[in-house]
């Protein structure tokens, strides 16, 4: 049986530029000028394309690892935060559960865990130093 490489330049690549999706991963009306919370998928976005920039240009340097863990372990610290207020919207029948929201929040934080997870290992570090 083949053992598969997690350490394979296309796979990291691939990870590299998937990773923005949890971060970017909520309802559209997170998204309206209006709300208060568009700024922070804004911001973690800014700090994952700062490290995946630095590691293509293969600089051999830590800190845009440090950078990527940062963007994704905050995205999961903020949508933790954030759960139980934004998971029920009230309405003039009652509170109702927020799906869409939660089912994304919680995809998000399973996606980001796992991209952390992946970054973390000796092989995908080494590969992505260089």
């Amino acid at each position: 049986m083949a053992r598969f490489d997690i350490a394979n330049p296309k796979v990291v690549n691939a990870i590299l530029l998937l990773q923005f999706i949890p971060l970017l991963l909520f309802p559209p009306y997170f998204f309206k000028p209006t709300a208060q919370t568009w700024w922070l998928p804004a911001l973690l976005v800014i700090f994952a394309a700062v490290g995946v920039v630095q590691i293509f240009r293969r600089q051999r340097l830590a800190w845009p690892l440090y950078l990527i863990s940062f963007a994704q372990g905050f995205n999961i610290i903020s949508r933790l935060l954030m759960l139980m207020p934004q998971s029920t919207q009230n309405t003039t029948d009652g509170a109702l559960i927020n799906v869409p929201y939660l089912v994304l929040s919680l995809i998000a934080i399973l996606w980001s865990a796992l991209t952390l997870i992946y970054v973390e290992k000796p092989e995908v570090k080494q590969q992505l130093i260089g």
